[in-house]
Order: structure tokens, then C-alpha cells, then sequence
């Protein structure tokens, strides 16, 4: 038998490699539903279900290697990138999952709950947290919502050479914002966003990506935390935090 790799273990899930299948272990049944409903629908590389028995999910591995990963430079070329930002304007531009994807007021009633627990726990500068709760206003916008991954991580995009051969993890896809996509593939890689955006083409708005830079981080912080992951570790979430306040 060959060994087993914990990938990811928290409270809420697991996620074991086996060879080359992954067995994703989940205490809401939900979260893969909404996988394998994604993953049918996306008009992108996807990982092969192999069975499933609730609660868990079996998927065959993707072949290349993730894009990239938080705390270090992507080695990935700009053209993988820019074929990154092809596959997701392919699924943005796909027609809408039929479930109902995040509100624009309980995105922004979340993001001043997590501020206020960060000010009060005293986990990062009070103004590092004021400033870029200024700073990720500029992503509470209504916005015309697509097909969205919904947790679009560097680690989650495989690609062999200059091509995209997967995207994993698809528990969270929903209508929703394009612009949350492409800020959280660049989330920490904040460089390699013009290769992402030669690819994924026209209509890309800047300002609402650093938006998202912040707000993501903001209300990924607490979480991170508290399920025993660092988000201050290099290239991470304070790391993103504290690089916005050397912006204009």
C-alpha cells in the first residue's frame, strides 16, 4: 500500500493523497454536492470523480504542478499564467450555477464583524486593519455576478508547462464577483497579475482586485486562526495586509 499524505485537516475537513487519488473527507455533505455539481458544469480542466460515498469524495490527480505557492515566487512562466487567466474568463463567461451565490450586504456585514474581532484581539496594527477595511470598500460594489470558483487559490490551478491541466477544489463555486477570482489566484503574487490579465482579456477592474486583496484577507484572518493555520506566515494574509499600506 503506498503511503498516505495529509494535504489539508482542520475541524470542518480533510483532504488524504493516496498515490494519485485525493479522499476528501467532509462533515457537510453540502460542500461536495456543490463540488460535483461545479466540477460537471466548469468548461475548464477538472479533477475525475472516481466514486463517492458521503461523506467522502474520491478525485484522481490532476497531472502538471500548482501554479504557485503563497510565501514563494511562482516559477510558473507569464504564458502559464496567461493561460490561467484564460481558463477563468472560460468559466466566467459560462453559464450560471443554479444555487444562490454571495450578497453584496452580507459580504460587507462580514467584513466589519471580522475587522471589529481583529481591532479587538489586537492581531495586527489598528491601523494596518482601518486602512485596508478603507481600502477593500472599493470591492463592495454591486457587481454582475458569473460563474465563480469562489476560493480560486494559487494551489489550486495545475498547469504542465504553458498549459492549465486542472483546477481543484470547487466547494465554494457560486455566482459571484469575476473580480474575487482573479484577486484570489493573485492574492500574495500580486506581480503575476498583467500575465493573469493578458489571458483573461477585457474588463478587468484593477482597483476592485486590490479591493479584494484586502477584504479577502481581512476575512480570512480569523478563520485561519482559529482552525490552526498561520496567516502571517511569508506571503500570507498579514504579509498582504501590511504591503498595502506602502500604496498611495
Amino acid at each position: 500500500m503506498e503511503g498516505v499524505e495529509v494535504v489539508v485537516a482542520h475541524s470542518q475537513r480533510a483532504t488524504l493523497r493516496v498515490g494519485d487519488v485525493f479522499l476528501k473527507v467532509d462533515g457537510d455533505p453540502a460542500h461536495a454536492d456543490v463540488e460535483v455539481r461545479a466540477m460537471a458544469m466548469a468548461p475548464i480542466p477538472t479533477p475525475a470523480i472516481l466514486w463517492r460515498e458521503p461523506p467522502v469524495l474520491a478525485i484522481a490527480a490532476v497531472p502538471g504542478k500548482a501554479l504557485g505557492l503563497l510565501g514563494e515566487p511562482s516559477a510558473a512562466s507569464p504564458a502559464a499564467w496567461a493561460a490561467a487567466g484564460a481558463a477563468v474568463r472560460r468559466l466566467h463567461d459560462a453559464p450560471l450555477p443554479p444555487w444562490p451565490g454571495p450578497r453584496l450586504a452580507d459580504v460587507a456585514a462580514e467584513l466589519d464583524g471580522e475587522c471589529a474581532w481583529l481591532l479587538a484581539n489586537a492581531v495586527l496594527p489598528a491601523e494596518v486593519i482601518r486602512r485596508n477595511r478603507e481600502l477593500a470598500e472599493a470591492a463592495l460594489r454591486p457587481w454582475e455576478p458569473v460563474f465563480t470558483h469562489g476560493d480560486l487559490q494559487i494551489t489550486h490551478v495545475f498547469v504542465d508547462g504553458d498549459e492549465v491541466t486542472g483546477v481543484i477544489d470547487w466547494s465554494e463555486a457560486a455566482p459571484g464577483d469575476a473580480m474575487f477570482d482573479l484577486a484570489t489566484l493573485t492574492l500574495g503574487h500580486e506581480e503575476r497579475l498583467d500575465d493573469l490579465l493578458a489571458g483573461y482579456g477585457a474588463g478587468a477592474d484593477r482597483e476592485v482586485i486590490r479591493g479584494w486583496w484586502s477584504l479577502r484577507s481581512l476575512v480570512a484572518s480569523r478563520w485561519l486562526i482559529e482552525h490552526g493555520f498561520d496567516p502571517d506566515a511569508p506571503g500570507c494574509e498579514f504579509d498582504v495586509l501590511r504591503s498595502r499600506m506602502r500604496e498611495p
